[in-house]
């Protein structure tokens, strides 16, 4: 495990969307922990950066019925090759709600 990891991660692959700057994209939540979450996201349009330090919202749905619906602020983000319109980002989860989620983490 990275030493530089705060809490163990699990891999999710949950569908997501994410809104950020009253804009929503669509997602996957590659893995997630207590604290975080990996997010990969494909772009329609141009290039869109995603700026460490601003907030987001991250919706994804954890079993059926069960949406979580999560303030966060992005700790880091990345293009992927070739077209820049596959972006990776790490987010920080701020009051996560895991004491209401009947069956998580």
């Amino acid at each position: 495990m990275d030493k530089k990891r705060i809490a163990k991660r699990i891999t999710a692959g949950y569908k997501a969307e994410i809104t950020y700057e009253g804009i929503t994209y669509h997602g996957v939540v590659e893995n997630l922990s207590e604290t975080g979450a990996s997010i990969t996201l494909v772009i329609q349009e141009k290039e869109r950066d995603f700026i460490p330090g601003k907030a987001l919202k991250l919706k994804f749905e954890i079993q059926p019925g069960e949406t979580l619906d999560l303030n966060c602020t992005i700790k880091w983000s990345t293009k992927l090759p070739p077209h820049g319109l596959i972006n990776g980002i790490g987010v920080v989860i701020i009051d996560p709600p895991w004491k209401e989620s009947s069956n998580f983490l």
